[in-house]
């Protein structure tokens, strides 16, 4: 501050006295500081919490849907036939054999009789190349001075569904493929090559038209062949002795919940080759999710149970090394304490389902002292093979109350409320930042005052010193005044 001479009239050692009621000013700091750690420790320890929760939330929400207890293993005695889930599928067996792949329409376009053209080679007239396909027509305008490469393009900008490539031969010719985007009998087109008719002129005469009809004859348009390379094809199959059909080589709609693909054809020609497709009950994955479940639940709960530990001794006051790595932080809050209850509560609880299993002690799931979880994995195995009954144990549906819910329901309703927005979490946390902030406000305060002071202090001693000076100075007048006075007496 500049106020280093400050003292030099008074001679006090004014920077200490002022340091010292500066730092008696600030001593409500150490309090409200701490105060705040202790409350950044908190709003850290409910973020992981909330994580914790929103983990445990996404497992019991898919276990909670039906589609979590309907997955199913599909494998196949031949790799020529592959199955997928598409929906529900029921267990069982599929004997497929393969008769027909599906196949796209390819056509050709040449000159007369199918051979290629000089490369480049332009059309000479005008006209047009109708497509026909899926029940619509496209027609792509053809100008005289186009050659393959131009109409290929053309085509394939018309929307038709249909490839065009122009193929080069080794001898430098070239024909015009056409080939449709997609496979199977629904796709098959028709290409038609014409030439623009032509209309007299009043004033020409009738050779110089027919001359002029002529020239269009002998163009490379008028010439132009289409011939089908390649005929659109379903593919065929016998599903248990069943014809079926599929414009693709997937069957989407043979059998419910899944589709199957066909890569080979799989008939002999000594009979049939039927591949075995089989779908069973995914019990390994079932057997995940409720694993995942317990371990989702036991970190919850373990860390509910060290934030709420006594980490007071006999005399009431907190052992500090306890607390170093977050232990105790939640100690005696209410809204915690009242959190591991329920999750406790929906553990021990029963389902609503009407089946054989009701709780989780059914299948092996047992609650140890401190409330962490574990699976008797033999009673556990046992309860997979109660498919119905094991999905009723946990997604069994709630009713227009909220009860009857299975244990993952019941878990996924509690959750849900509070990982909302402005649910349990939400209103916690927004508390404790209001507190924090109060708590930086009040720091705020006792900065100010003791800035206030420490300027204040210095304008005291400040002024003290001038007195102080002017003082000095008049003392040291009158000394001299008073000595000069016995000098002359003597």
């Amino acid at each position: 501050m500049g106020v280093s001479s400050v003292g030099i009239g008074s001679g006090l050692e004014v920077e200490k006295i002022v340091s010292q009621m500066v730092e008696l000013e600030k001593s409500p700091l150490k309090n409200l500081q701490a105060k705040a750690t202790s409350i950044q420790t908190q709003i850290s320890a409910y973020g992981e919490i909330k994580s914790l929760t929103s983990t445990l939330n996404d497992i019991v929400s898919k276990m909670s849907r039906d589609s979590g207890w309907n997955s199913v293993n599909i494998t196949s005695s031949n790799t020529a036939v592959s199955g997928a889930m598409t929906g529900i599928a029921a267990t069982g067996s599929f004997n497929i054999s393969v008769s027909k792949l599906a196949q796209a329409q390819t056509s050709m376009i040449g000159g007369a009789g199918g051979i290629s053209l000089p490369k480049d080679q332009s059309m000479g007239t005008a006209g047009n190349l109708k497509l026909e396909i899926g029940g619509k027509s496209f027609d792509v305008e053809i100008g005289a001075g186009d050659n393959l490469t131009k109409i290929a393009a053309k085509v394939n900008g018309s929307g038709a569904g249909i490839q065009a490539t122009v193929l080069a031969n080794a001898d430098g010719t070239e024909r015009l493929m056409l080939r449709s985007k997609e496979t199977g009998t629904p796709h098959a087109f028709t290409a038609t090559v014409t030439t623009t008719p032509l209309t007299k002129n009043p004033t020409e005469t009738d050779a110089d038209f027919e001359a002029r009809q002529q020239e269009v004859a002998d163009s490379t348009l008028a010439k132009l062949t289409v011939s089908q390379a390649q005929q659109a094809q379903n593919a065929q199959a016998k599903l248990n002795g069943v014809d079926v059909e599929s414009a693709s080589n997937t069957f989407t709609d043979a059998i419910p919940g899944m589709s199957f693909s066909v890569s080979a054809v799989t008939t002999t020609a000594t009979g049939a080759g039927d591949v075995l497709l089989t779908v069973k009950s995914d019990t390994e994955s079932i057997k995940k999710n409720i694993q995942d479940f317990v371990e989702a639940y036991n970190k919850l709960n373990d860390l509910l149970s060290k934030s709420t530990k006594n980490v007071r001794d006999l005399n009431g006051k907190i052992d500090t090394k306890a607390t170093e790595d977050g232990t105790g932080v939640l100690q005696g809050d209410s809204a915690t304490v009242s959190l591991q209850n329920a999750l406790r509560t929906l553990t021990m609880g029963a389902s609503g389902s009407k089946g054989s299993l009701r709780r989780l002690s059914d299948i092996g799931i047992q609650m140890q002292q401190g409330g962490k979880l574990t699976i008797d994995d033999t009673k556990l195995t046992k309860g997979l093979a109660k498919g119905e009954d094991l999905k009723a144990l946990f997604a069994n549906k709630a009713d227009s109350q909220g009860g009857g819910g299975g244990i993952a329901v019941n878990f996924k309703s509690f959750t849900d409320k509070l990982l909302a927005y402005e649910g349990t979490f939400d209103n916690k946390t927004s508390s404790m930042d209001k507190t924090l902030k109060r708590n930086q406000q009040e720091q705020d305060k006792v900065n100010t005052r003791a800035n206030n002071l420490q300027i204040r202090l210095y304008k005291q001693y400040s002024a003290l010193d001038t007195q102080m000076a002017s003082i000095s100075g008049l003392n040291s007048y009158v000394s001299q005044m008073v000595s000069s006075m016995n000098k002359s007496k003597d």
